[in-house]
């Protein structure tokens, strides 16, 4: 009886042994005829790109080459090559090409912006209290100074009718020694971050620092790029680059650049560097929204060899306490 049983599932176990074996194997084969085929597809696929490629590139003259460029045919020896272009048209080129890119950027390249930095100082003023203020003035050449008149005059605002303020001296740091100036001309601002918040002062020599070319026909378009240099917390001339909102009722002009303390009577310079505006305030609680006071050719109208011309009107900058 146990031997009959021993047989019966020995059998069934064989069987079922057998049965699998047979199915594995059926299913190798039928996975290794699908990968074959699908290889052929692939290897069909590279065929036709291959083939499409040659004739677009007989078709339209199209040779592929490489990237690398040849100078010379050896040391010394200088290229034959026609179809490469000449010195001076690949340098004309990269110019081009650089120009756009600042343009189009917003950019101003660094050994001017190095350059206009000399054209600021550092200004500072003290009054009959024995306070003293700091801020900015750039360099018009001839020993003359453009600022913020709120840096170098008492403004109404500034005065208490029993103890009037008044501004005793002006200096302006130059090769790291305080050199004094005067006022010679001011606008007509009797309070801050108005029109006629400038001034010109002069020193009493003319001074060795480059003179800032001004352009009074700048026209402020919307999210035009500037740059602003000023003495930010009286920690030296500072650079600060922004953008153009639009035009105040007041004659200023909003834009989103730093309004730290002390870059009144700075200079605001377009993408050539010249000299465009100053900034004179800045909204309460944010110092990334400030007011430019355009440049207007009535400020320049005690310089030498200024010759009147007609010219639109301005605006001012907060001037530390």
């Amino acid at each position: 009886m146990i031997s009959r049983r021993l047989v019966f599932i020995t059998s069934i176990i064989a069987t079922a042994i057998s049965s699998f074996t047979l199915g594995a194997m059926h299913m190798r084969r039928a996975d290794a005829v699908t990968e074959q085929a699908y290889d052929a597809q692939i290897a069909s696929l590279r065929a036709e790109m291959r083939t499409q490629l040659a004739r677009a590139q007989r078709a339209d003259g199209i040779v592929p080459a490489g990237t690398v460029g040849t100078s010379a045919a050896g040391k010394g020896e200088t290229a034959k090559d026609d179809a490469s272009p000449s010195m001076a048209a690949r340098a004309k080129m990269v110019a081009e090409i650089k120009q756009e890119l600042q343009s189009e950027m917003g950019l101003l390249p660094v050994h001017l912006l190095r350059d206009r930095r000399s054209s600021f100082v550092e200004l500072y003023s003290s009054d009959n209290f024995g306070k003293t203020n700091y801020g900015t003035a750039g360099y018009l050449g001839r020993g003359y100074f453009i600022t913020v008149k709120h840096a170098v005059v008492a403004l109404k605002e500034d005065s208490d009718p029993k103890n009037s303020r008044k501004i005793t001296s002006v200096k302006i740091v130059y090769k790291g020694k305080e050199i004094p100036a005067r006022v010679v001309d001011t606008g007509d601002a009797d309070v801050e971050v108005h029109s006629g918040d400038w001034a010109i002062i002069k020193t009493a020599r003319e001074l060795d620092l480059p003179a800032l070319h001004v352009d009074s026909s700048f026209s402020y378009d919307f999210a035009e790029p500037i740059f602003r240099l000023g003495n930010d917390y009286s920690k030296g001339i500072i650079l600060s680059t922004g953008y153009v909102g639009q035009r105040t009722s007041n004659g200023l002009v909003t834009c989103l650049t730093d309004g730290h303390p002390g870059v009144s009577g700075g200079g605001v310079l377009n993408q050539r560097g010249d000299l465009v505006g100053i900034p004179i305030g800045r909204m309460q609680g944010d110092y990334r929204f400030s007011f430019i006071l355009p440049i207007r050719n009535e400020m320049l109208r005690r310089l030498p060899s200024y010759e009147p011309a007609a010219a639109p009107t301005v605006v001012a900058t907060e001037f530390p306490q």
